[in-house]
C-alpha cells in the first residue's frame, strides 16, 4: 500500500478498493474457470464429481468480495471513517456472516447430491439405498437448521444491548424455557419426531405405504412434514409426527418385494387343475413376475361358487400392480375361451319339471324339461 500514500484520500482508497474487489473476483474467476473444464472432462477427478463447484460458485464470489471490502475498510479517509466506520464494519460482519452460511449449506446440499449420484434407485432391491439417502435428506437439513440458528446468534451477539439483554435473561432461562416449551409444542414435537425418524427409521424415501386410505410413494421426508407421493400423482402432505402416533402400512419396510394376490369366482364345474396351469403360464411369461414364486388355492366354497386365490410376488409395488391387472386380463379371456361353463351363473332348480308343465303336451314338456335340465 506504499504507492497508494502518495495519493490523497479518497484516490487513495478508491484505487485500494478497485485493486482488493477486482483481485478477489479475479482469483474466483480463475479458480472456478479452471474447476468447470475439469468438471466437463474429468468430473470424477474433482471432489464430490463436480458438485461441489456448481453448488458453491455463487457463495464463494459473494464471501470473496465482501472479505476483499473488510480488508480496504481501514484505509477509508478519516474524514468519514469516525462517522461511517463502524456502521460499514457492521455491517459487513453480518453479511460475511450470512455468506459463510450460505456457503456451508451449499456445500452440504452438495454432498447429498453426489451421495444421490452414485446411489441405484432403480435396482430391485434398494433398500440399502434409501436407508442412505433418507438419512443424509434429514441430516442436511439438521445441519441447516444448526448453521441458521449459529449465523443469527453470530449476529445478534455482535450487537453490545443484545448481549446485554442475554446476561439477564439466563436468570430468568428456566421460566422462558418453559414458556416457550408450551408455546412450540407441536413445532419442538414435529423436529423430535424428524429426528427420531432419521435413527429408526419406520419410512424411508421411496417407500411404499398406505396412509389415510391411500395407496403412495415416500417422495421427501423433511425434519417437520413428509409428502407422499398418490398413485393417481397428487401429493399428500402429512405431520412427521403422524408417522410416529399413527399406525400406518409400509410395503417395503425391509424388501421392496411385493406379494400381489387375484381372486378368481368361478362356478362348481371349473376344472382346477386347468385353472393352475393356465396361472402358471400367465405369471412365468409376464416381464412384471419376479421369478421368485406363485400359488393357486381353492380358499372359499360359497353357495353360488367357488373362490380361488392366486398368489405372486412381484420385484416392487408397481411391478405386483401391473401383474395383478395382467393376470385378471389373462385368466378371464382363458376361462371364456376354454371353460365358458365355470363362468358364475346363478341356477334355479325344480325338483320335478313335469309338475309344473301341466298344461303341455308330449313335445311341450319335453322341450320344458329341457329348458330346466339346462339350468340345473
Amino acid at each position: 500500500m506504499a504507492p497508494l500514500a502518495a495519493l490523497e484520500p479518497w484516490p487513495a482508497f478508491a484505487v485500494g478498493l478497485g485493486l482488493a474487489l477486482g483481485g478477489a473476483l479475479l482469483l474466483h474467476a480463475v479458480v472456478y474457470g479452471s474447476l468447470h473444464r475439469i468438471r466437463r472432462t474429468a468430473p470424477e477427478r474433482l471432489p464430490l464429481r463436480g458438485h461441489l463447484v456448481l453448488q458453491t460458485e455463487g457463495p464463494a464470489r459473494w464471501t470473496l468480495a465482501l472479505l476483499a471490502l473488510r480488508l480496504v475498510l481501514p484505509q477509508l479517509p478519516p474524514e468519514a471513517a469516525e462517522a461511517t466506520a463502524p456502521h460499514l464494519a457492521t455491517a459487513l460482519y453480518i453479511s460475511i456472516v450470512l455468506a459463510s452460511a450460505w456457503l456451508i449449506m451449499r456445500s452440504v446440499k452438495a454432498v447429498r447430491m453426489s451421495l444421490g449420484d452414485r446411489l441405484d434407485l432403480q435396482k430391485a432391491d434398494n433398500l440399502s439405498e434409501r436407508r442412505i439417502l433418507t438419512q443424509v435428506g434429514l441430516l442436511q437439513r439438521l445441519i441447516n437448521v444448526v448453521v441458521i440458528v449459529v449465523a443469527l446468534a453470530a449476529i445478534l451477539l455482535h450487537f453490545e444491548s443484545v448481549r446485554r439483554i442475554g446476561a439477564g435473561l439466563l436468570a430468568s432461562a428456566g421460566v422462558a424455557g418453559i414458556v416457550l416449551g408450551f408455546a412450540a409444542q407441536r413445532v419442538l414435537g414435529n423436529l423430535f419426531a424428524g429426528i427420531q425418524i432419521a435413527i429408526t427409521q419406520p419410512i424411508r424415501v421411496d417407500d411404499v405405504v398406505v396412509v389415510e386410505g391411500e395407496w403412495a410413494r415416500v417422495e421427501e421426508i423433511t425434519l417437520t412434514y413428509v409428502v407422499v407421493r398418490i398413485w393417481d400423482l397428487r401429493r399428500l402432505v402429512l405431520p412427521i409426527s403422524y408417522f410416529i402416533e399413527t399406525p400406518f402400512q409400509n410395503w417395503t419396510r425391509s424388501s421392496s418385494q411385493v406379494i400381489g394376490t387375484v381372486y378368481l369366482r368361478t362356478d362348481y364345474t371349473v376344472p382346477v387343475e386347468d385353472v393352475r396351469e393356465a396361472v402358471g403360464r400367465i405369471v412365468g411369461g409376464s416381464e412384471h413376475f419376479d421369478g421368485e414364486t406363485w400359488r393357486l388355492h381353492v380358499t372359499d366354497l360359497g353357495e353360488r361358487g367357488v373362490e380361488m386365490r392366486a398368489l405372486m410376488t412381484a420385484s416392487n409395488a408397481d411391478h405386483a400392480w401391473e401383474l395383478r391387472c395382467e393376470v385378471r386380463e389373462k385368466l378371464l379371456a382363458w376361462l371364456r375361451e376354454t371353460h365358458p361353463e365355470a363362468l358364475p351363473r346363478t341356477r334355479v332348480v325344480f325338483p320335478d319339471a313335469d309338475a309344473h308343465l301341466p298344461h303341455l303336451g308330449g313335445d311341450g314338456v319335453e322341450a320344458g324339461r329341457a329348458v330346466f335340465e339346462r339350468g340345473r
